[in-house]
């Protein structure tokens, strides 16, 4: 047993039940709800849909839920908590830095963008931010972050996309909380992923979960990443945008019958509500709700020889060890 950081404050590992592991409550792109306030609406309405979806998931057996909504994805804290007074579900946030390509501008004169001019190893801010938002709380609001967040997609390991995945790295290191990479699994950047921050900076993969692992169909791809100890994060479900629902359930029940059950965790990646995606398109994608684990996941997998047991390890037992470090 263990405690864990939410935002209404510590729980233990045995508190956790369904736990879905890579989800978002709003997305929003920095500043563009204060200059342009029509596009956001009223907050006390997009709050009160929240509750209202949280309560769904709620309803439907969710008992946590990690928001992994960072700096470069509108992470405002206080909002959340007022979403978490109103919810029974334990939420738990995240710090880090979310870029596929450069450091956001911040950085751009700080820390290791020094080393030239300066002549010597500049330490990089971004690794004290971190442990400050893991030991200290975020933005003064208390919340303790409980999960770091990097991300690597189809550009590749970009000289910004590197520097965050080594703060990550050290901050994991200092403070032992455990990470989640959005990947490309169609690149295999999972690969990269072991490179720096496992082999180059000593994160044991075990205690990073590899998201969007169920973007591909390459399950011998995927038996690598988890032979080599990472946690696959199956995870976009309801997303069906470069593959399809039936591709990526398919890929699930393929990896559950070569025996990685223990390696793998359920999510869908939905959100309240995403600024950068028109509300309309966004409902016929279908991520306006938390549900989709349950109501076309777990029937359609049973159908095709996952067991309940099974289900039910991915979504409680791996989490709790997960988190745990075992």
């Amino acid at each position: 047993m263990k405690q864990l950081e939410t935002v209404r404050g510590p729980i233990d590992t045995t508190d956790l039940g369904v736990t879905l592991m890579h989800e978002h409550v709003f997305v929003l792109t920095g500043d563009i709800h204060e200059n342009y306030p029509t596009e956001w609406g009223s907050e006390d309405d997009r709050i009160a849909d929240a509750v209202q979806r949280l309560h769904g998931a709620y309803d439907a057996g969710v008992r946590t839920m990690v928001d992994l909504t960072v700096v470069g994805l509108g992470r405002y804290i206080p909002r959340i908590q007022r979403i978490a007074e109103q919810v029974p579900i334990n939420l738990m946030v995240a710090t880090g830095v979310y870029t596929y390509d450069d450091v956001p501008f911040f950085f751009h004169y700080r820390g290791p963008a020094l080393n030239d001019m300066v002549g010597a190893q500049v330490p990089d801010p971004m690794v004290d931010m971190f442990i400050t938002d893991i030991r200290d709380g975020i933005a003064g609001t208390g919340v303790k972050a409980g999960m770091l967040k990097c991300a690597i997609d189809q550009q590749g390991l970009t000289s910004g996309v590197e520097r965050v995945m080594r703060a990550i790295a050290k901050a994991h290191l200092e403070t032992g909380t455990p990470i989640t990479v959005h990947t490309h699994p169609g690149s295999r950047t999972g690969l990269d992923v072991k490179r720096v921050m496992c082999d180059e900076e000593g994160v044991d993969p075990g205690r990073i979960v590899l998201g969007h692992s169920g973007d591909t169909t390459d399950c011998d791809h995927l038996a690598e990443l988890a032979d080599a100890g990472f946690i696959l994060g199956m995870d976009r479900f309801g997303i069906n945008l470069d593959t399809t629902f039936e591709a990526r359930a398919d890929t699930l029940i393929e990896m559950v019958r070569r025996g990685y059950t223990d390696r793998m965790v359920l999510s869908q990646d939905a959100s309240c509500y995403i600024d950068w995606v028109d509300p309309a398109a966004m409902a016929a994608l279908s991520q306006w709700h938390y549900t989709h684990v349950f109501d076309d996941v777990l029937p359609y997998v049973l159908e095709r020889g996952v067991t309940k047991e099974q289900f039910d390890a991915m979504l409680v037992e791996v989490p709790r060890a997960f988190f745990e470090g075992r």
